[in-house]
């Protein structure tokens, strides 16, 4: 979608919050010129994991949680000592909810090939992700205990070590714990203008 750029005049101090929403923000940017624009920036496709704790964290042979992914772009480094690393997760997502008291998940980055992996975990409003693991090969971490995709290009585990609230968005910066190169074949999924691509 190409991005129209906006030209009414700025609400008055005075305007009602009704024409602020109707405008998009006070700064002058609309919801769907930001999107528009960053939908311009190329990025790779991730597939987040992590196991929800056992009902009851005492009895050691209580059931295992159940495994949950997700889909994101916003995934990138952020130091090499110590080796950190941040994913944005949308406030009060299911994913956001289980790393608020889940301080370990992983990390699988999505191959050219795996981009019917990316759709799956990309579905809104679904109730468990118990049959979305069925058919897909995975190794579990052995630190996180998180699904580590087969045929990823990397896979990462990693320890929560900040949670930021950055507006409807919560920063989750993690310590890398392991780090492999399960596969060195094939390139790339990415993400550019709404739409899953490969290099070339």
């Amino acid at each position: 979608m190409e991005c129209v750029l906006n030209t009414s005049p700025l609400p008055s101090p005075s305007a009602s919050p009704t024409a602020t929403a109707a405008f998009g923000h006070a700064e002058g940017v609309s919801n769907d010129e930001f999107r528009a624009a960053m939908s311009r920036l190329a990025a790779g496709v991730v597939l987040v994991t992590a196991q929800e704790p056992p009902l009851d964290p005492d009895d050691p042979m209580a059931p295992a949680g159940e495994d949950v992914g997700m889909t994101a772009t916003a995934f990138v480094s952020v130091s090499l000592d110590p080796p950190l690393a941040l994913v944005s997760l949308r406030e009060g997502s299911r994913m956001d909810d289980l790393l608020a008291e889940q301080p370990l998940w992983a990390v699988s980055v999505l191959a050219e090939s795996q981009r019917h992996i990316a759709g799956r975990f990309a579905m809104k409003g679904r109730i468990s992700d118990r049959l979305l693991f069925e058919d897909i090969p995975y190794v579990r971490g052995e630190v996180s205990g998180a699904p580590l995709v087969g045929g990823a290009l990397a896979t990462l585990e990693l320890r929560t070590e900040q949670r930021v609230p950055a507006g409807d968005h919560t920063l989750v910066v993690g310590r890398v714990l392991t780090a492999r190169l399960p596969s060195a074949d094939g390139g790339p999924l990415l993400h550019f203008r709404g739409r899953y691509r490969h290099l070339g």
